[in-house]
């Protein structure tokens, strides 16, 4: 598949901060002490609102026709978009009387702004769940179709948002606190597992392949017209061809900055650190998400000539 690049800003800046305001209200509610900070609080919130806004306007640059976004909420019963959509509409008002309760009553918050605070955590966790149902729900992409994506972006985001908070909180506070270190690290190794589970299972060669679509199963086929092979819709989306040897790299490199520099980094203990670890590993997961898109291969290109998916 293609990556756009307005896609793989969407979904890795709206996980990270779907991924930070959750962490940030249940840390905030269960009392840890660095969490009933309202300075940490508000620029916790305003940096999520900032991603997550920047995010989903980032989506809007993919469509042909921006001005017919407003279709996306028309399906909520039967598409996965149109839910995503539906969820990160309803999740602002809540975000956004959450964050007015900090601003007006400092940490010790009122019932109904706690409410709101409960509502925005596990909104945000149901949009980030949609987002990844949009590719997890299409059979026509073995790579995709699978639990694992699920997994995936929520593991993903919520890696993110742990390493953004652990970040917030150490810029405001000039010092590191211990629990959301040790919990950033346990979600960077969480996130660390679940993609390279993901890629071992991608790898092994149990797609469709040109027998089982023409359903000749028991005979060599051949195909003896590929149709298009350049300068169409479906070879230019669809037919997105990368070098292995590409791949690879790529992979390396995405290890490396999602996973292995920001535990490094966070692990050190060091405050002015863990905004690296942060920034390294929203590169890292850019790179991560590009590779989703290129290592994902639609079965209309068993028509164009390739053997399996």
């Amino acid at each position: 598949m293609h990556p756009a690049f307005s896609v793989l800003v969407f979904t890795v800046l709206s996980g990270a901060g779907y991924g930070l305001i959750s962490l940030l209200v249940l840390a905030h509610l269960a009392g840890i002490p660095q969490l009933q900070d309202t300075a940490v609080l508000l620029a916790g919130g305003l940096l999520a609102f900032l991603l997550i806004t920047g995010g989903l306007l980032s989506s809007t640059l993919h469509l042909a026709n921006p001005k017919n976004a407003w279709r996306a909420f028309s399906r909520f019963r039967t598409s996965w978009l149109s839910r995503e959509a539906v969820f990160a509409v309803l999740f602002y008002p809540f975000l956004l009387l959450y964050l007015f309760g900090i601003y007006r009553q400092g940490a010790e918050l009122g019932a109904l702004f706690k409410l709101a605070g409960i509502l925005a955590a596990t909104l945000a966790l149901v949009t980030l769940f949609c987002t990844s149902m949009i590719y997890a729900s299409l059979k026509t992409i073995r790579q995709w179709n699978s639990a694992l994506t699920p997994l995936n972006y929520l593991a993903l985001g919520l890696m993110s948002g742990a390493l953004l908070l652990a970040a917030v909180q150490a810029v405001a506070q000039g010092g590191l606190a211990a629990v959301l270190q040790q919990l950033a690290l346990g979600l960077v190794l969480l996130g660390a597992v679940a993609k390279l589970i993901y890629l071992f299972w991608i790898g092994k060669p149990a797609g469709s392949t040109i027998h089982t679509a023409t359903g000749f199963t028991q005979a060599s086929v051949r195909l003896l017209d590929q149709g298009h092979t350049a300068n169409s819709f479906l070879n230019d989306e669809f037919g997105y061809r990368v070098e292995a040897e590409r791949l690879m790299k790529l992979r390396y490199l995405m290890v490396g900055l999602a996973f292995v520099l920001p535990f490094m980094l966070l692990l050190s203990g060091q405050a002015w650190l863990a905004p690296a670890a942060s920034v390294l590993a929203i590169a890292g997961l850019l790179t991560e998400r590009w590779l989703f898109f290129a290592e994902a291969r639609h079965v209309v290109r068993l028509f164009h000539g390739e053997q399996h998916t």
